[in-house]
């Protein structure tokens, strides 16, 4: 890394002229190129000075070589020019005749402060950029920063020189002084150094520890990128044009914000695609069958029975800044692993999960991309797990949500047994439904096609006849989903071991319920009326429900008399009460649908017809 100082670079104006030159045969300037202006120029000479330059843009550094194309006073190209560095850059445009004119053989590339790397491809971009830079002040040192540092310790939790080499710093405590003396600790042995802050109005951390290694990596003038209380992060770009990083924070590898820390998971053992989800599109299933390894040496496979991809990763940055860079070997832009080749934001991560997510950079939409430690559950690598499943025991409608209407009730007395022989039957206590079944595709694009007999379209059975996309399935659990073709509404079927709730299966539970009711004395422990507790109404009031369909009621020392039952009314399980025309029970009088119930306590509301205000009536046993 120990790269020149500008301040050195710029004395080296004559092996510059000498290294950078290269005279040619004089050309016209095309019409189509543009010099650069004299207040570009002058941009250009200010971000280009030396470190103490009080008029120095220190927010935005150039990304070398660069070329230049000199031309004089008649337009004629007489020189190109390479610049190598911002010494070289300063030296040229401050000495360049002033008959003479330049323009710059674009696209080039600049770093902002937040270390993102920006092509430019014109001289208006490149002089908004560093104008943009300057006067919103994007490098500018927070007022506190000095106190910061000589607060207590710090530690390096990232340090990157062309590869990941936070490591070499493990076990060093820093502090720094307001002295701008400074000391690195390590297992009793201390290292002084010194550190100070720029002349410029956009001021570097100048770090010096000797020339020891690790230590003398830290010797720089970092760019100050952020800087907390709790974290300091810093950049500089090295005289090979590559970016450097340091960042220290308040606890050893940043409690894994570190890229070391990082790493360290990435690399150890196998991991396989929980989720990548590409413009709403969940495409998790293309790598079901692949077992993902990452390398130290910044290699990575991805297995399957049949296949292996090879491909890079790498790391930059740390913190809220740590991206992950992934680059398989692809067949084509149809080749799922093209949808991995990519800069992935690390949004979090432990030693079993690994949370990544990309901005794309076209229609700013969200890419995410989730790796676990096992393979994501997309029912085997064909239709066979799934079928296997399919046809092992018994199923029952869990969910059935046709165009947003819950209609899973029409098939809670319905038992569902899919035959190998590609028939299945839908039975209950007092009707069996036969249909057929097949399945198609596989992985992300595996089919469950049902065809169940009807009797027209109004037959609960026909909205079950669909080709189902398999979005998901278990040993327990079948998930199925439909987007319409009509009007683009999308259906869900999901078949479960075990019959809905529906506040019943058939006259079962009906049957339940009344069994619990007509078993005791029972009391109002709660009525609420459009949400007025009236409660206190009913104090006293004992309820005995009979087997002929009677309750007899206690009223404070008064007998009453009414009638009750139990079914169900479009598939809702209700108890429907008539208590006669006496206040206050004829409040209670009403078809109740049922919300929960056990053998001590059955819970009833009631949503009114006119206001839509909901009523509830709870019972309690004595």
């Amino acid at each position: 890394m120990n790269r020149l100082k500008k301040s050195i670079l710029i004395l080296m104006t004559g092996l510059f002229v000498m290294a950078s030159s290269c005279t040619r045969d004089e050309e016209p300037m095309p019409e189509d190129v543009n010099a650069i202006s004299a207040q570009l120029t002058t941009l250009m000479e200010r971000a280009s000075s030396g470190p103490n330059d009080s008029n120095a843009i220190d927010c935005i550094d150039f990304l070398y070589p660069i070329t230049l194309f000199v031309y004089d006073s008649n337009q004629e190209q007489t020189d190109t020019v390479t610049i190598n560095n911002d010494g070289e850059l300063f030296t040229f445009l401050t000495q360049l005749d002033p008959d003479f004119s330049v323009s710059i053989s674009y696209p080039i590339q600049v770093v902002l402060n937040d270390g993102t790397v920006v092509e430019v491809t014109d001289n208006e971009q490149l002089g908004t950029l560093i104008s943009d830079c300057e006067s919103n002040g994007q490098n500018e040192v927070p007022a506190d920063f000095v106190q910061y540092l000589t607060d207590g310790v710090w530690y390096v939790t990232y340090y990157f020189d062309d590869t990941d080499e936070t490591s070499d710093f493990a076990g060093y405590a820093f502090e720094f002084a307001s002295d701008s003396t400074a000391t690195a600790t390590k297992n009793g042995v201390v290292t002084n150094g010194t550190w100070g802050l720029t002349g410029s109005s956009f001021p570097d951390l100048e770090l010096f520890f000797g020339n020891e290694d690790p230590l003398d990596e830290l010797d720089e003038d970092w760019d100050i990128i952020n800087a907390t209380n709790e974290i300091i992060e810093l950049k500089d770009i090295s005289g090979d044009s590559t970016i450097d990083y340091v960042t220290f924070e308040r606890n050893p590898n940043g409690g894994g914000t570190g890229n070391s820390d990082f790493v360290a998971a990435l690399t150890d053992g196998s991991w396989y695609v929980n989720l990548l989800e590409d413009d709403g599109n969940d495409e998790t299933c293309d790598y079901a069958e692949y077992e993902f390894v990452f390398a130290s040496n910044e290699t990575v496979t991805a297995s399957s029975a049949n296949n292996t991809v090879n491909g890079t990763w790498s790391t930059t940055g740390s913190g809220s800044t740590l991206d992950l860079v992934l680059n398989f070997d692809t067949t084509g832009e149809n080749d799922p692993f093209d949808d991995l080749n990519d800069d992935w934001d690390v949004t979090n991560f432990t030693t079993e999960l690994i949370e990544l997510l990309d901005i794309s950079g076209g229609n700013g939409g969200t890419d995410y991309l989730n790796f676990g430690r096992n393979p994501a559950n997309c029912g085997g690598t064909g239709n066979g797990d799934f079928v296997n499943t399919l046809t092992d025991g018994s199923w029952y409608v869990n969910l059935l949500e046709d165009d947003g209407d819950d209609e899973t009730c029409d098939y809670v007395a319905y038992e569902f047994v899919f035959a190998s022989n590609q028939t299945v039957t839908a039975t209950s206590d007092n009707n069996t439904v036969n249909g057929t079944w097949s399945a198609t595709g596989s992985g992300a694009s595996l089919d469950l096609n049902l065809n169940f007999d009807t009797t027209g379209e109004d037959d609960p059975f026909d909205d079950l006849n669909d080709d189902w996309d398999v979005s998901n399935f278990t040993t327990e659990l079948i998930e199925l989903i439909d987007i319409s073709g009509g009007n683009g509404g999308t259906d869900y079927l999901n078949f479960g071991r075990n019959p809905a709730d529906c506040g019943g299966t058939g006259t079962g539970d009906a049957q339940e319920l009344m069994d619990i009711l007509v078993d005791g004395m029972w009391y109002v422990e709660t009525y609420l009326d459009d949400g007025n507790n009236e409660t206190n109404d009913y104090t006293n009031y004992t309820f005995d429900f009979n087997t002929d369909g009677t309750v007899a009621i206690d009223a404070n020392g008064t007998s009453e008399s009414g009638t009750w039952s139990v079914g169900f009314d479009d598939n809702v399980l209700k108890v429907t009460l008539n208590l006669g025309p006496t206040s206050p029970l004829e409040e209670l009088n009403d078809d109740w649908d049922v919300d929960n119930y056990i053998t001590t306590r059955v819970e009833l509301f009631d949503v009114s017809g006119g206001n839509g205000g909901t009523d509830t009536l709870v019972f309690e046993k004595l």
